[in-house]
């Protein structure tokens, strides 16, 4: 399965509200990255990232979030993620990433 993305952008904010469903893995990480960077250019801004749709990421999903994370901070910003599930955030937990990532959830106890 791959990946969809969708974006809206925010200018009232300066922030691009990004939505991804399905899977990102060794077969499409590089694609997120792009896709996330070139929004970047087009339009310097906060970036809020919808995961909740997302289904499954891996470690080469993990290493494009933080490329783009690296991106966002160059340039001022903050990178938000929003309703990650409980199975993919123990992934962020467990490579220490949690502390890295601003994640937001719909309810207080989503996770």
């Amino acid at each position: 399965m791959d990946f969809q993305l969708s974006y809206t952008p925010d200018m009232e904010n300066e922030r691009w509200n990004v939505k991804l469903s399905g899977e990102i893995d060794i077969f499409n990480s590089a694609q997120l990255k792009t896709q996330l960077t070139e929004l970047l250019a087009e339009r310097n801004a906060h970036l809020y990232v919808d995961c909740k749709a997302l289904e499954f990421i891996d470690s080469t999903a993990l290493g494009a979030l933080v490329g783009v994370l690296k991106t966002v901070k160059e340039n001022g910003r903050e990178m938000h993620l929003l309703n990650v599930r409980p199975n993919l955030f123990k992934l962020f937990r467990l490579t220490n990433l949690d502390d890295v990532f601003i994640f937001e959830e719909e309810s207080a106890d989503a996770k």
